[in-house]
């Protein structure tokens, strides 16, 4: 359905990608991946046809119609929110439109065009229009906004659910193409698996940017990886494009060194025998096959991993949080009501529930950002709780300063060798390190708020959606920096990969109450205690596979008579030896034989 040829996009002397070729049809979902900045988005663009690429040329068909996440909600502000998602299909909107003006002529005592009526019935109802209500409706209630929602002026919504009234508008807009920056932004995990759905259903073509892993496992039927200055094809979903790709770098670096090894021989051999007569001959024949040998160096990749080095200052006590009673209402709407937990020393606790749940009020009310209505937080001993807001910049400092200055004062008495160091460990090269704090981006700002929580070392640490600007990389860099984590960890977030790799514990908010769950995600949704977040099946998989490997190690330790790395025939601790009773018994039997 889109072709593209030689596509290539530079900015100045910075090439973002060269002589790109694609062929992306119709029932492909095609998820694009690649480090921020690379030009994810910048392709999605130019597939669109929003942006000209430098070279190169896209195919689009002449009568195709394409779906576009738009995030500009303000021309629609006076609409009620079903009009918002109806107007994506433009053509069906105008003829309604044009009919209901005809009706309301003829109301009024104005001639009535028989003609155009007709004309207009017939065109509606080859556009399904009198089920278009319905439809638009379906999926609002799946993205997640209720019914009494749907009459109201797309004004009366947060940011939040502007864009998912935006998000609806575009799958309502009856496409053969989808095409998705980042779709399941400001979407909970409720409704990006309803999204899921909806998309693994589309019979078109779906192109997407997402930092999102298990929604590009889930829907991803191919992967477009921006990288290297090219974009590669790969066939399968995320997870298989990261194993397919590290296998292909692999191959490519072992036949580099393969090729570098018979260089060294080849120079070895020339070195050690030009001089000598009777070997002359064969060191000249090495000497010009060395010459003819051109290894290719394996291109830079524009992915970086930024590491978030977290550590406590010290232990806390062993009860870390007691919350008691918590209410908190706006006006009349109730977001908590008699919530009660405690979070001891050492636990990884994920808040999870549907957005307007109250999760992010809660986590305002631990820190004392925010006073409850009813009911007290309080901190146990040692508990010192640093605190990653959704919006963050606000807790970057003065917007004025700079890098170095905001990091500067968490370590005032480091010497900037130091500074610049822990900036340098989340990617910011010396030339950033004068940035003035109001021109970071949003992935740049989370980044730097972890070197500042770095530098802080709290005993508890408080996050809400950490992973919303930051790309995969980073996500999995800081996942990775949280799991060595010594203190205690408190966190919302609706990236289900992000909660299944972290959790030790599950508090739901639900309209019910609340429900705490001590395990992890994947047992927790095993179990049907909540949603279903996350693929069973794929839960039931990994159990097995844990299951296989503990009886192959056990058939393994059973063999070798022993613990592994005890001496064969020799029992593991507490099996029967020459001095157990078993054996014992088993000695005196075979005597009486």
């Amino acid at each position: 359905m889109i072709t593209a040829t030689n596509l290539t996009k530079a900015f100045g002397t910075r090439v973002l990608f060269a002589d790109a070729n694609l062929q992306l049809d119709a029932g492909q979902r095609v998820g694009i991946v690649g480090a921020n900045g690379s030009g994810k988005s910048t392709l999605l663009r130019i597939l669109i046809g929003e942006e000209s690429p430098s070279g190169g040329e896209v195919q689009r068909p002449r009568n195709a119609r394409m779906g576009v996440l738009r995030q500009d909600w303000f021309e629609f502000e006076q609409d009620t929110v079903l009009e918002v998602a109806m107007k994506g299909d433009g053509e069906l909107w105008s003829a309604m439109q044009e009919k209901e003006a005809l009706l309301e002529n003829a109301d009024a005592g104005g001639e009535f065009d028989v003609d155009r009526f007709g004309e207009l019935e017939e065109r509606i109802q080859a556009l399904d229009g009198y089920t278009a209500e319905a439809r638009a409706a379906e999926i609002l209630v799946g993205l997640g906004i209720p019914p009494d929602k749907h009459h109201q002026p797309l004004s009366a919504l947060s940011g939040g659910y502007k864009l998912r009234a935006l998000l609806a508008q575009t799958l309502a807009s009856n496409p053969d193409i989808l095409l998705l920056d980042e779709p399941t932004n400001h979407l909970d995990i409720i409704a990006i698996k309803w999204l899921e759905g909806f998309l693994v259903q589309f019979k078109g073509l779906v192109a997407v940017v997402s930092h999102d892993h298990r929604f590009l496992d889930a829907i991803c039927t191919h992967i477009a990886d921006v990288d290297y200055e090219k974009v590669m094809v790969y066939t399968g979903n995320y997870a298989h494009f990261v194993k397919y790709k590290a296998e292909e770098r692999g191959r490519q670096q072992t036949e580099i060194d393969r090729r570098e090894k018979e260089i060294a021989n080849h120079k070895a051999f020339v070195a050690r025998f030009k001089a000598k007569a009777t070997k002359a001959r064969q060191a000249n024949s090495r000497q010009k096959r060395l010459e003819k040998i051109v290894i290719e160096r394996l291109p830079e990749s524009s992915r970086r991993y930024p590491r978030f080095k977290l550590r406590a200052r010290r232990p806390s006590g062993r009860e870390v949080l007691k919350v008691r009673d918590v209410c908190k209402a706006y006006g009349d709407h109730i977001v908590l009501m008699d919530v009660n937990f405690d979070v001891y020393r050492g636990e990884r606790v994920a808040i999870i529930g549907a957005n307007g749940i109250g999760k992010s009020t809660l986590l305002k009310i631990m820190v004392d950002r925010l006073s409850p209505d009813e009911g007290t937080a309080q901190w146990g001993y040692e508990a010192d709780a640093g605190y990653f807001p959704q919006d963050h910049k606000d807790a970057l400092g003065d917007p004025t300063g700079t890098l170095t200055s905001s990091l500067w004062d968490e370590v005032p008495t480091a010497p900037i060798g130091e500074v610049y160091g822990r900036l340098a460990e989340v990617l910011f090269s010396r030339d950033d390190a004068d940035k003035s704090i109001a021109h970071l981006s949003g992935g740049e700002a989370a980044r730097l708020l972890f070197a500042k929580l770095g530098a802080q070392k709290p005993t508890v640490l408080v996050l809400d959606e950490p992973t919303n600007h930051l790309d995969l990389e980073g996500i999995e860099s800081l996942a990775d920096g949280l799991l060595e984590y010594d203190g205690t960890l408190l966190f919302v977030s609706h990236d289900r990969w992000f909660v299944d790799k972290l959790a030790t514990r599950i508090i739901e908010l639900t309209e019910d109450g609340l429900v705490d769950y001590p395990g992890t995600y994947a047992e927790y949704l095993v179990r049907g205690q909540g949603e279903d977040h996350l693929d069973a099946e794929a839960v039931m998989e990994r159990q097995r596979a844990e299951k296989r490997a503990r009886k192959k190690k056990n058939k393994a330790r059973n063999q070798t008579g022993g613990a592994a790395g005890g001496v064969p025939g020799t029992p593991a601790p507490g099996q029967p030896g020459e001095g157990s009773g078993k054996s014992r018994k088993n000695r005196r039997r075979r005597g009486k034989r």
